[in-house]
């Protein structure tokens, strides 16, 4: 068995799931609301404040689904409950970003500002000039839409320019040394 697909998945007080047709789940809570369709041979029991996920068979592909199917139901409880959030850090000089309305406006050293328009179920904020926080209850668009925004300017490992999360760390590399004689 599973160890993590045979763990029950609690349903936190504000919180209410769906188990709908075909195992779509639609999952409500006070920071929004998310639906995912999981795969139709995974078994879904909702038991009071509890909710199990079980397997038809010990087939390689439904031993596959059995954590994934509990990790996803999991992650989209725990995200209209407390939502998810990632931080990424722009260093470099006159490097800086801003938000302005709902774009977010980068200056990366390019000849132009790079702006990324804020999508549906998406927050950006900017505390401070070198500083992006992306957070919403989908850890999926989540974590995507912090890639598209780090791919803009990737950290280089010389001088450590770029944009990276806050908790990344980048190998710095020597540089060349002078000129030998």
């Amino acid at each position: 068995m599973s160890r993590i697909g045979r763990m029950p998945i609690t349903v936190p007080a504000g919180v209410e799931v769906v188990i709908g047709e075909g195992n779509v789940v639609t999952v409500k809570g006070p920071k929004g609301e998310l639906t995912q369709t999981m795969h139709k041979d995974m078994i879904l029991e909702q038991e009071g404040a509890e909710i199990l996920v079980k397997r038809p068979d010990d087939q390689p592909e439904h031993r596959a689904l059995h954590g994934l199917t509990r990790t996803l139901i999991a992650n989209m409880i725990e995200g209209v409950e407390k939502g998810f959030s990632k931080t990424l850090l722009v260093n470099g000089v006159g490097y800086r970003v801003e938000k302005k309305g709902t774009d977010l406006v980068m200056n990366l050293g390019f000849s132009h500002q790079v702006i990324m328009p804020e999508i549906p179920g998406i927050t950006i904020d900017v505390p401070n000039p070198n500083q992006i926080v992306i957070s919403g209850p989908d850890k999926q668009k989540v974590g995507q839409f912090a890639a598209e925004v780090r791919e803009k300017r990737l950290p280089e490992p010389y001088k450590g320019k770029g944009i990276k999360y806050s908790d990344e760390v980048i190998r710095r590399k020597v540089g060349k040394t002078g000129a030998k004689k």
